[in-house]
């Protein structure tokens, strides 16, 4: 396992809540991002976040260790949650908020 590897599997171990997005949560560089963002904010569930534009090697590894080509990517006690559809899909439907608190 290389080190960006093993870097990327400790963040996601050690945040309860972990987004893995382009930008940062008050400056997203991206529409999926900024929904994504949204959403975690309308919970109220406060979230560690991954900037993979300031990361490259994160961006290019992460896909190969969650098995998800896109991003964002969001991680909830170490498990992959989905991207933005599927984040806000759980938003609308109660889902998010429940599992978050």
């Amino acid at each position: 396992m290389s080190e960006i590897e093993k870097n990327i599997k400790e963040m996601i171990a050690s945040n309860d809540v972990v987004l893995f997005m382009k930008g940062n949560p008050n400056q997203p560089q991206c529409g999926f991002s900024a929904k994504v963002v949204q959403c975690l904010k309308e919970v109220g569930k406060p979230f560690g976040y991954v900037d993979i534009l300031s990361d490259p090697e994160v961006r290019a590894t992460l896909p190969s260790i969650s098995d998800w080509p896109t991003f964002p990517q969001l991680f909830v006690k170490g498990e992959l949650m989905g991207g933005c559809d599927i984040i806000t899909e759980m938003h609308a439907n109660g889902e998010l908020k429940e599992l978050l608190n």
